[in-house]
């Protein structure tokens, strides 16, 4: 008598296997296509291939007490992404999407941290950097699970969330992001968060070597840079890695799906 299959791993890579069979077909994922308009064309995409990467919208980033802001940086443009993402998660929540954050959150050891990335949190040696206790709150720098490293409160994750720690300007060096990706068969990437021309473009490229389609969302994206390294970062993705589009126009991509 033959036994039950039994699956075995994450769809739409996974097998099905009893004593005698292991299947290793994957049955694909039914297609859900649909039409959008980017900066440069429009696109036919599948959203059972797509995730989108939300990266750094943390404390340390984001928030008046954070980070940056104690170094002296006006932090207003790195909110300007919440709202937008507040409008367009749900969405692709309710389209099956995977909401993947990509937050800068190290190893309380700090072990795989290079002499190179202290510096560039402490250039003189003798401030706040990475690991250290910020004066305002005592929360430890980028140190995963301190309030430093975490989400803002105005962005909701939920359970079936992906959260995943960095600990360089790319989320895929030193990390599973790639390992995700490829076992929940996404190769459609779009990406949101900050800062845009340091973590967000760093991952992006990293992305688009390893063969993943890359998308930008410019309302969900920003930076606290000058302006022209915005507008570099909007013409080189658009250029060499990938397109540029905005939240209102995957919402219009998610309400009229292809027949």
């Amino acid at each position: 008598m033959n036994q039950p299959l039994r699956s075995l791993g994450i769809a739409p890579n996974a097998w099905t296997v009893n004593q005698a069979i292991a299947d290793i077909t994957r049955p694909p994922k039914t297609p859900q296509t649909a039409t959008l308009s980017t900066e440069t064309k429009t696109l036919r995409i599948d959203w059972t291939k797509a995730a989108i990467i939300v990266i750094d919208m943390q404390n340390d980033f984001c928030h008046p007490d954070g980070w940056l802001a104690h170094i002296g940086v006006d932090v207003t443009p790195a909110r300007k992404p919440i709202a937008p993402l507040q409008n367009l998660l749900p969405h692709l929540r309710g389209a099956d999407v995977p909401i993947i954050w990509l937050n800068w959150g190290n190893r309380p050891d700090l072990l795989n941290i290079s002499a190179g990335l202290h510096h560039v949190y402490n250039p003189t040696g003798d401030g706040v950097g990475l690991g250290d206790p910020l004066p305002s709150n005592g929360a430890k720098v980028l140190m995963a699970g301190s309030w430093a490293a975490a989400v803002v409160d105005e962005l909701q994750q939920l359970p079936q969330d992906i959260c995943i720690d960095k600990y360089r300007m790319s989320g895929f060096w030193d990390t599973p992001l790639d390992s995700i990706l490829r076992n929940l068969g996404k190769t459609t990437l779009f990406f949101a968060g900050v800062n845009a021309d340091q973590c967000v473009m760093a991952t992006l490229c990293d992305a688009n070597f390893l063969g993943y389609d890359c998308i930008l969302v410019k309302d969900c994206t920003a930076t606290t840079s000058p302006d022209y390294c915005w507008l570099a970062t909007l013409y080189n993705v658009k250029q060499c890695f990938g397109f540029v589009t905005g939240s209102p126009e995957i919402l219009t991509a998610l309400q009229n799906p292809n027949s």
